[in-house]
């Protein structure tokens, strides 16, 4: 063993020339750009996430607020921010800590005005600064950690101006933690500022929220949301259909980062370089058609279940989540009520669809669409526990339709009290009205035994015109009605049952219900009146105008006028009013000659 010759062969190559492995590996495979760039992607939820308070979408009142703090240097020691998931909490919190340590060459004090980056913020943003501590309340929720966090608060800070401490979901902390920091928030040192975060503000003790100065960082609303999708795509270099940006924007329910999530997720669902359409992002959120589902609702304001079950199935075999049908019909009924109540300016949707809302609420009471927001309710919780969900949805417009046959309670009891039949009548499609009839049967028979025997009704009147709705408002002697259509309705279309009218301008929110409901007491039958946004000929009091000025310009050029206006220089015409004719007197007339003469 001593004599063997351990030296190596000169001519023996130490390593294999073709690995870069002392073992004898392969040599790893080159990065390919696609890896590369996949590697050091970062979503775009972190990527533009706000950098100064300008960037903060949709809390303009609380900026407003900090910056008149800051300015006049009544800046809180403790912040209390609270609300939903995503609208920007923990990035407030982050904001407020450069702002409370912000330092240039020229800049000395706390500021909002974060344009410029300072010396604390690029360790700040990545979160190594030693001086801002931002903890999460879940996994320090013992008393132990709470005690062993304040013990730095005595020290004074070690680069900055302030020692912050960031506190996320702080409603998770224990009773005990409270209270351990209770004593401390009360009466902190000058050097200190606690920024508190929370999604439950309720289950912080009072004591706590005694101590701050809160914050509520409000839903961001989904037209402020599209803004910030816009501005995204465009950076980003893509296009997303508006109607898709639209369909996240109300999908994220007023968070901004579960929008720009789904904006992420929505961009690789279309062709590099192509638009992304909407029905690719309806279909990645589960949505159904907004138009189909609005002519499902009016189907079942109809009480035309068979349509109604047809229409659902067709949403179904495209992939519509049957919950999701029955939460856009309550959201449908929810539009239609607050356009009933608010116009349909007030809803955020499309033009089309909304005038299409604002017709159903203006041809039915608050009454039966608070009835149906309610069986809507009940409907969605049963197809959330159904094990066949598409059969319960079935079975609620059928229900829903039968519904829109039946009349409210005051409308029972005047049939009752009259002895007219409760149910509804009866149609074709076999919907509410003949079980009513035959299940109601007895009661009308009671009543027409207990009530008095009716008086026999004037007939309704029969409406053929737009003239002859003015002449029953005239002769109802309902002033204010008639005031209002005389000057604001400018007719586009009639005819029995229905009326189009393009509102003048300052015409009252609520005329078109109000003309429903008179015209509906009026004549015993349902109307339909919606408001359009153009195409109306004159009203009656532009009419009436516009024949007074033509009045007015052919008598002033009539050649007498000109001559009388001529010999008395200054005189103007003040009015014109027709005199009627004067009939002939008794006195006038000729002596009779007497028959005797």
């Amino acid at each position: 063993m001593a004599d063997e010759d351990l030296s190596l062969d000169p001519e023996t190559p130490e390593r294999d020339p073709n690995t870069t492995d002392m073992f004898g590996a392969p040599p790893p495979a080159p990065v390919t750009p696609r890896e590369e760039a996949s590697a050091a992607y970062t979503v775009i939820a972190r990527k533009y996430r706000p950098r100064t308070f300008d960037d903060l979408y949709g809390q303009e009142a609380m900026v407003r607020t900090l910056k008149n703090a800051f300015s006049t240097g009544r800046i809180a020691h403790a912040f209390m921010l609270t609300g939903v998931r995503g609208v920007g909490k923990t990035t407030t919190a982050r904001l407020l800590a450069r702002a409370l340590n912000y330092e240039t060459d020229a800049i000395h004090e706390p500021t909002l005005d974060l344009r410029e980056e300072g010396r604390h913020c690029k360790a700040i943003i990545e979160g190594r600064h030693m001086d801002v501590l931002e903890l999460d309340a879940a996994s320090r929720t013992k008393v132990e950690d709470m005690r062993e966090l304040l013990d730095g608060v005595r020290y004074a800070p070690v680069e900055a101006r302030y020692k912050v401490y960031i506190i996320d979901e702080v409603h998770m902390l224990s009773t005990s933690s409270f209270n351990a920091l209770l004593k401390t928030l009360e009466e902190p040192p000058p050097h200190v500022k606690f920024i508190f975060a929370t999604t439950e503000i309720r289950k912080v003790p009072v004591t706590i929220l005694s101590r701050c100065q809160r914050f509520d960082l409000r839903r961001v609303e989904p037209d402020v949301i599209v803004k910030n999708l816009e501005m995204i795509t465009e950076a980003e270099g893509v296009r997303v259909d508006a109607e898709g940006l639209l369909l996240i924007a109300r999908a994220a329910e007023g968070s901004v980062r579960d929008a720009q999530s789904m904006l992420d997720q929505a961009i690789v669902q279309g062709e590099p370089g192509q638009t992304v359409p909407a029905t690719l992002i309806r279909d990645m959120l589960g949505l159904a058609d907004r138009a189909q589902t609005i002519t499902l609702f009016e189907q079942t304001m109809r009480g035309e279940p068979g349509p109604a079950i047809e229409t659902f199935r067709t949403l179904y075999g495209y992939g519509a989540d049957p919950g999701q049908v029955i939460l856009d019909l309550l959201e449908h009924a929810h539009a239609a009520s607050v356009a009933k109540a608010i116009g349909a300016h007030a809803l955020i949707m499309p033009k089309e669809q909304a005038g299409r809302l604002a017709a159903i609420g203006a041809s039915v009471s608050a009454g039966v669409l608070s009835r149906l927001w309610q069986m809507l309710l009940r409907a969605h919780d049963e197809v959330r526990r159904s094990p066949d969900p598409a059969a319960a949805v079935d079975m609620a417009l059928i229900r829903l339709a039968y519904a829109a046959d039946l009349p409210g309670p005051e409308e029972a009891l005047r049939r009752i009290q009259t002895g007219a039949p409760v149910g509804g009548a009866p149609g074709p499609s076999g919907g509410g009205g003949g079980a009513s009839q035959g299940g109601g049967g007895s009661v009308t028979a009671q009543a027409r035994v207990l009530a008095p025997e009716p008086q026999a009704a004037e007939a309704p009147p029969v409406l053929q015109s737009f003239a002859d709705v003015i002449a029953l408002i005239e002769k109802k002697r309902d002033i204010a009605l008639r005031l209002d259509v005389e000057r604001y309705v400018r007719p586009v279309s009639f005819r029995p049952g229905a009326i189009e009218f393009e509102p003048a301008p300052g015409a009252p929110a609520n005329l078109a219900q109000r003309l429903i409901g008179r015209l509906r007491e009026w004549t015993g039958q349902p109307w339909l009146i919606a408001a359009r946004g153009g195409g109306g000929a004159e009203s009656q009091w532009e009419r009436q105008k516009r024949e007074e000025r033509e009045v007015r310009s052919e008598i002033e050029q009539d050649p007498f006028i000109l001559s009388v206006m001529a010999s008395f220089p200054g005189a103007e015409i003040v009015s014109i009013r027709n005199l009627p004719t004067p009939e002939a007197s008794p006195a006038d007339a000729p002596p009779e000659e007497d028959e005797d003469e």
